[in-house]
């Protein structure tokens, strides 16, 4: 009898427990928490992050500071303060945390005590400082900040009378790179490398010239030297994809060029032992994806080599082992996030895997890892039903511990989607093509569910098996989602995500379509109700693919591009498509620039299409999304434009915007749904 009564409390508290729990709704972005650069102290017991959050009162991410002992105990914040705190450095010796913090008044440097608890700014700069760098003894810290320039006078214009309430002056620039989506206008000006004493003093300027001086830095064993990465070359504007390894002597400003090639060379990375010099670059083939490899060379420059050649795959974020014998890294394997090592012999080993968590909108590849001394790494790991948190691997019993749970109160309550891995063959070549499919929670295999295609931007990126709070937003609503990395896709190897040189979109248009058949195939969607939708790179592809056919009920194309031609030319970064993207300028190659535009397809668009864009989108202009609903209007298709204010090609950037997104998206697909027609009749 009592073990009936026991057994009967059971299930009567899981059917409590499952009644309380509701679908992943909208508000619930709002009190969503992950991790951010995490930073393992150099003797491998602390961890300290940037703990992520969005303010639903100002609309805005936000991030300050915590500590927490490898082992799970003592989280605790950092310290008192309710304001923006990022980019935590362990000083060398592990007594001290460099980092930055935004007020009012502008971003600085502080530094927190970690045997006292107390914290101190040790800064009062002009601008915001970036790239902290601790020196090896700990007395200095080294960082980028802008260095401000006038803008070009091309005319002397008359004394206003006092009082006059005369135009603003023009703004005037004779530069390549003058404005930045979701920054505007650039101010003219050059970043150089400063360096600040650790515990306090005056900012000294050690690099000077009309170059810009940023990214990673890593200081001589013997503090002599900073080595980080630059394009100071001549015509530095027009060779924008190349950078080189230097070195400035940090006493003199004296500065040496180490590397020569054609191309990216950054990051770099002095070895423990002073030796040698890791890097990553490539060889610039003016191709639309080229891998990054790792390069060692010595100290001096001599004996360059690349040690990564047996990984097809990109690799980001190096550091040294403790012995100076390899490197730990970052890269995506299969729309998944690992961390390797290779040795100085070109021995890879996967060491962990489900990097990633911190990009919350899409399931895009993201997220970093920090390894300290004795070989223990902490990193955000995620998974589709949880964004980044905290995980650990020692490095002797190689075991996975998550240390954080900082969606737990929220999650726990929530019932999510479920999302699989699909692979299927292109109808093209017969390519192995991996898609993940997203079920509606609760779903029901005897009900017959709306199908949504969700594209991914880029195009040259993945998505993976990683949270997205589209994704969810979008099943909650009742859709089955679909998301391909069809080919041009990163994380299958440089050949595949090469093949959309001069061939985009192409047949990653195929890729996708065979997708969607082979989810037919699965009995998870029906010819009647399709819709597809995707930003960017994946507006282009929704645009192109309702050009290419009638199957879809209903498409959202996203600040899309829909002309090549008057894309190029106004776009942010106009200079960088000749070559990479289509051979030559457009008007080099205005048939193939247009061949592959899809507002050549526009004709053929029967499907009812929500065009959406932000209003301040420098990357794929508001003119270009116009384009697709005048055409549309003047051949009297179902078409509504959706502008967002102040979005700029980051749409999701705010959470409300997000919202905004996935909210009208849905509506827009609920007007031809089936069961939704039901439901009205």
């Amino acid at each position: 009898m009592r073990r009936f009564l026991l057994f009967l409390i059971l299930v009567l508290s899981l059917q409590i427990n499952t009644a309380q729990k509701t679908n992943f709704s909208y508000l619930d972005v709002f009190d969503l928490q992950y991790v951010q650069d995490p930073q393992i102290s150099p003797n491998g017991d602390w961890a300290v992050y940037r703990r992520m959050g969005f303010d639903v009162m100002k609309d805005r991410a936000w991030g300050n500071l915590w500590m927490i002992k490898v082992d799970g105990s003592k989280h605790q914040k950092l310290t008192s303060r309710e304001v923006s705190e990022s980019s935590p450095k362990w000083s060398p010796s592990g007594d001290r945390i460099a980092f930055n913090s935004t007020t009012d008044e502008g971003s600085e440097i502080y530094i927190y005590w970690v045997a006292s608890g107390k914290i101190a700014k040790v800064s009062q700069l002009p601008f915001s400082p970036s790239s902290l760098t601790w020196s090896p003894d700990g007395r200095e810290l080294a960082f980028s900040m802008n260095v401000p320039q006038s803008a070009p006078i091309l005319a002397k214009m008359p004394k206003k009378p006092k009082g006059a309430q005369w135009a603003d002056a023009p703004r005037i620039t004779d530069r390549v790179y003058h404005e930045a989506d979701g920054r505007g206008y650039i101010t003219p000006g050059f970043n150089h490398i400063f360096t600040i004493p650790a515990s306090g003093g005056a900012p000294r300027q050690i690099t000077s010239g009309d170059w810009h001086h940023r990214g990673i830095f890593s200081w001589a064993k013997d503090g002599s030297r900073i080595y980080f990465s630059a394009n100071r070359v001549e015509d530095w504007e027009y060779r924008f994809r190349n950078s080189e390894i230097y070195s400035v002597e940090v006493t003199t400003g004296k500065i040496n060029v180490l590397t020569d090639k054609n191309g990216p060379d950054y990051d770099p990375q002095v070895s423990p032992d002073g030796k040698y010099i890791a890097y990553l670059g490539y060889e610039d083939k003016s191709e639309a994806y080229q891998i990054r490899k790792v390069h060692v060379m010595n100290i001096d420059g001599s004996n360059k080599r690349s040690i990564s050649n047996t990984l097809d795959r990109t690799i980001s974020g190096i550091h040294w082992d403790a012995k100076s014998g390899g490197l730990y890294f970052n890269y995506d394997d299969k729309g998944n996030g690992k961390i390797g090592h290779v040795s100085l012999s070109g021995k890879v080993t996967k060491l962990a895997d489900n990097r990633g968590g911190t990009t919350l909108g899409r399931p895009y590849g993201s997220g970093s890892y920090s390894v300290s001394s004795n070989g223990t790494i902490a990193y955000t790991h995620s998974r589709p039903n949880y964004p980044a948190e905290l995980a650990i691997i020692n490095s002797k019993e190689k075991i996975l511990r998550k240390i954080t749970s900082l969606n737990k109160a929220l999650l726990d309550y929530k019932t999510l989607a479920k999302v699989e891995e699909v692979w299927y063959k292109s109808s093209f070549d017969g390519r192995d093509i991996q898609g993940w499919v997203v079920y509606p929670p609760n779903y029901d295999a005897s009900k017959k569910y709306p199908f949504m295609v969700e594209n991914h931007g880029g195009p040259i990126l993945n998505y993976g098996d990683r949270f997205s709070i589209e994704m969810q937003l979008y099943a909650s609503e009742g859709y089955v989602v679909f998301y391909p990395n069809a080919r041009g896709s990163t994380s299958y190897g440089e050949e595949f995500g090469n093949l959309l040189l001069n061939n985009y979109p192409g047949q990653d248009y195929d890729d996708t379509m065979d997708g969607v058949d082979h989810c037919i195939k699965m009995g998870i969607a029906h010819e009647d109700q399709l819709f597809v939708t995707g930003g960017s790179a994946g507006g282009i592809m929704a645009a192109w693919m309702i050009g290419k056919n009638n199957r879809f009920e209903a498409a959202v194309v996203a600040k899309p591009v829909m002309n090549w031609i008057s894309k190029t030319l106004v776009a942010d970064n106009y200079y960088g498509y000749a070559n990479s993207r289509y051979p030559g300028q457009p008007w080099e190659n205005f048939e193939g620039y247009w061949k592959f535009s899809p507002l050549s397809l526009v004709g053929n668009i029967e499907t009812p299409t929500m065009v959406m864009v932000g209003m301040n989108d420098l990357r794929t202009p508001p003119s270009e999304a116009k384009q697709l609903y005048h055409a549309l209007k003047l051949r009297k298709k179902e078409t509504v434009l959706v502008e967002i204010p102040g979005a700029s090609h980051g749409i999701a950037s705010r959470p409300s915007n997000l919202i905004t997104k996935i909210a009208h998206t849905v509506a827009w697909f609920d007007k031809y749904r089936t069961d939704k027609k039901n439901e009205k009749e």
